[in-house]
């Protein structure tokens, strides 16, 4: 009777090694799905940081006949995409509805026109930015839930 228990506790041993090393391995990539999540996170976190106070520091406000955010500083991405409508008006209302691509390259407004749409351009590419690092953000949120997820999982085997 010893025999056979000694040969069942060594089956269970090296039943179960294998699934021990697969549990090391899911906690390890559980850990790093937290840790590379955590500097998505931080990442996003500085991008949005960093275009806000980009934006701020140029002190600019949004016009009194923008849709929405009037009189505002831009350092959001609502009050960027707000003053870029109202640039939009600006540059229709000056150029009687002609885009700088549409307009005589005599015309003396073409100049003007081409500097709103500039700054216009500036601002959505402000826009796109926040998106992206709130994007990053989620995507590391989500690699970190994911990541504790898995450490969970491995330590409940």
């Amino acid at each position: 009777m010893t025999a056979e228990l000694a040969a069942s506790s060594t089956s269970r041993t090296d039943s179960s090694a294998p699934a021990r090393r697969g549990d090391r391995r899911v906690r390890l990539l559980g850990t790093l799905l937290v840790a590379l999540g955590v500097l998505m996170v931080l990442g996003g976190a500085g991008a949005w940081v960093a275009v806000s106070q980009g934006l701020a520091s140029e002190r600019a406000m949004v016009a009194e006949d923008a849709p929405a955010f009037a009189g505002q500083p831009i350092s959001s991405p609502w009050t960027a995409f707000a003053q870029t409508e109202a640039i939009k008006g600006h540059i229709a209302g000056m150029a009687d509805g002609e885009t700088y691509a549409t307009m005589d390259q005599d015309d003396p407004m073409r100049d003007t026109v081409a500097q709103g749409t500039f700054v216009r351009g500036s601002l959505l590419t402000s826009v796109i930015a926040f998106g992206v690092a709130l994007a990053v953000v989620g995507t590391g949120t989500g690699f970190v839930l994911g990541g504790l997820g898995l450490r969970r999982v491995a330590a409940a085997h």
